[in-house]
């Protein structure tokens, strides 16, 4: 008679008393999460009759656009935390469902709400995350506490699964997607061919500008002579390039009204769409050929053409006004009405007086597809420049001190009234149009430099079915691992590849009569609040001689340091804290420390953790 009764006809009435009894924990509450909820709302997992718990955290809201993919949402729910929107939808598909929601994102920031007690009450984690860093931080945690891990992911029509399981597979950080393609930074900068090259060049135009200057700038206000001292000190290009940005906002650019943001922004028009092409073509003529007789000009390079600012193009106008506007916000500068119209924009702009283009001997441009930046504007070596760069703007503040800090801007694609979109997608086609390449509206624009992939609902329920499938797995305890698969899906081919998990590498060590193995899945705990002495006789005992031991960025113990004899008879706990400054929680029983060590033939060996267990 009971809602599961199929379930328990195929596996039994105990499997589902303990299906019901078990803790899972649920890591994000959107395109994946909504359909886990409803999977194990459905499965009675979880269930208020057995004492078992789901908690569910996700630190988003709902939007308009999550509603044709994230079904447990509705209209009525806009605006509202995704998490206890998702947790009540589920629990009224199964009131016997036991769900408990969270608004905290899992990170380093919250281990003090997700804590040893928290981790260590789980049965099973499952991730639905849409980022690597949040999943490589989740998988961290489930090696640390030992916890199975179910991982999947879906990218339109393509999806895989993952199955993480302690002490039988490697973990999901063992192996890493290979890098996406890039174009090749020449291509960017002086040789696009398609609207892709273009949208990627504005896309680093604006977060350059509007974003890495201005946050440079206030890395540089907020201690000018350390942030001197750390650029000489680095004295390369990169240095260089970060204190070019400081200088062109503390002191080149920087603006003061409106007006100085209309001015900006029409001058940096001229520069990349006029003057910066002009002189590409004046370098390399049409009929420029290269050193073995080749069109230089020839497919798939596209001979430029330079572009003058029309008053009468809409685009021209309203890029610039998008760019003045975004100026103004970084600089805290408010726009007067005008800035909102047209016409008067139109007019604004084209009363900035801009300089005539005079070409340049000799000006080295990158056309190596291997090259990694672009080439220096001058002959100065990086430290030379550096200096200069430094005596400039502090001549420059001396003479206009600043009265506080930048606001950069970051990119935010999802809303339509913050300019974001129309200085991308204004700035991709002005470099279309320069390259005779087709242009794109806004929501095209918006797709590609968003890199955004249609979520479908069909490969995120088939990616949800799978991991479930798995899941009773795990709850049948199956213990090897040929019970388990991963899977890799494309449902446009369609194509389902299955295969056992790879299993985890494990290492030995042998010494006289003893035999020790371990694996990342291993934590070595020793118990007691014991001192240095102690630790490094533990591995003694274990025929290994530890000769480092560390807490984050600070060494508690090394051999060759004669002084650190004297804290062989320090509590660890007391080093800990004194030494490496860190902090133990009330409610932590134990911290960490990494033991460098080798063996009897002095060879270094990669040992697990070590846990100090003091209380």
């Amino acid at each position: 008679g009971p809602r599961h009764d199929g379930q328990i006809a195929v596996f039994g009435a105990k499997f589902q008393e303990h299906a019901a009894s078990r803790n899972i924990f649920l890591v994000g509450a959107g395109a994946l999460g909504c359909e886990f909820l409803k999977n194990l709302s459905l499965m009675g997992v979880c269930g208020t009759s057995g004492g078992g718990k789901c908690t569910v955290t996700d630190d988003d809201i709902i939007e308009k656009s999550n509603l044709s993919r994230q079904f447990l949402f509705r209209d009525k729910n806009i605006g509202s935390a995704k998490s206890s929107t998702a947790r009540d939808a589920a629990v009224g598909i199964n009131s016997d469902f036991s769900c408990h929601a969270l608004q905290n994102r899992v990170s380093p920031e919250t281990e003090t709400v997700f804590n040893d007690a928290f981790w260590e009450s789980l049965g099973v984690v499952v991730n639905a995350l849409d980022n690597v860093n949040a999943r490589l931080y989740v998988d961290s945690r489930c090696v640390y506490y030992a916890k199975p891990l179910l991982e999947s992911g879906t990218l339109g029509t393509k999806c895989n699964t993952q199955m993480v399981l302690p002490h039988k597979t490697e973990n999901y950080g063992a192996s890493r997607d290979p890098p996406e393609k890039q174009a090749p930074m020449c291509t960017l900068h002086s040789f696009p061919h398609n609207i892709d090259h273009c949208l990627t060049w504005a896309r680093n135009e604006f977060e350059g500008m509007l974003e890495k200057a201005p946050a440079e700038a206030n890395l540089y206000l907020k201690s000018p002579s350390e942030y001197g001292a750390n650029a000489k000190q680095a004295g390369d290009a990169q240095a260089r390039e970060q204190l070019e940005r400081v200088y062109e906002s503390l002191v080149t650019v920087r603006c003061k009204t409106y007006e100085d943001c209309i001015r900006w922004a029409r001058l940096r028009f001229q520069e990349n769409f006029h003057n910066k092409v002009a002189q590409l073509t004046y370098t390399f003529p049409e009929d420029a050929r290269t050193s073995n007789g080749a069109l230089f000009w020839s497919p798939p390079k596209r001979f430029p053409t330079a572009l003058n600012f029309d008053r009468d193009d809409a685009t021209m106008v309203g890029l610039i006004t998008a760019m003045a506007h975004l100026q103004a916000e970084v600089y805290g500068i408010e726009k007067p009405s005008y800035a909102f119209q047209h016409s008067e924009m139109a007019r604004a702009i084209s009363e900035v007086g801009v300089d005539p283009f005079v070409p340049k001997a000799n000006v080295k441009i990158e056309t190596d597809p291997k090259a990694t930046k672009a080439a220096a504007e001058t002959s100065m070596d990086d430290d030379a420049r550096i200096a200069q760069l430094l005596e400039q703007v502090a001549a420059g503040l001396a003479d206009t001190p600043m009265s506080g800090n930048l606001s950069p801007i970051v990119f935010e694609k999802d809303d339509d009234t913050n300019y974001h979109m129309d200085v991308i997608s204004g700035l991709a086609n002005m470099r279309a149009r320069n390259y005779t390449i087709e242009e794109v509206d806004k929501l095209q624009a918006k797709l590609i430099a968003g890199r955004i992939v249609p979520a479908i609902a069909t490969t995120t329920a088939a990616a949800t079915g799978l991991v479930c499938l798995e899941l009773y797995k795990v709850l049948l305890n199956k213990e090897k691992i040929e019970d388990y698969r991963n899977t890799f899906c494309n449902l446009a081919l369609p194509l389902f590849a299955m295969a056992e998990p790879v299993g985890m590498k494990k290492f030995t060590f042998e010494h006289k009569d003893q035999k020790l193995e371990w694996s990342l899945w291993n934590r070595w705990v020793i118990e007691g609040d014991v001192t240095m002495q102690d630790v490094l006789t533990w591995f003694e005992e274990r025929g290994l001689t530890a000769y480092s031991v560390s807490a984050g960025s600070s060494l508690l113990y090394n051999n060759i340091f004669p002084k650190h004899k004297e804290r062989l008879g320090t509590k660890v706990s007391e080093l800990y804290t004194t030494i490496a400054k860190q902090t133990i929680p009330d409610d932590r029983r134990h911290f960490d420390v990494v033991v460098a060590c080798e063996d009897d033939e002095g060879e270094d060996l990669d040992v697990p953790l070590m846990s100090i267990r003091f209380r």
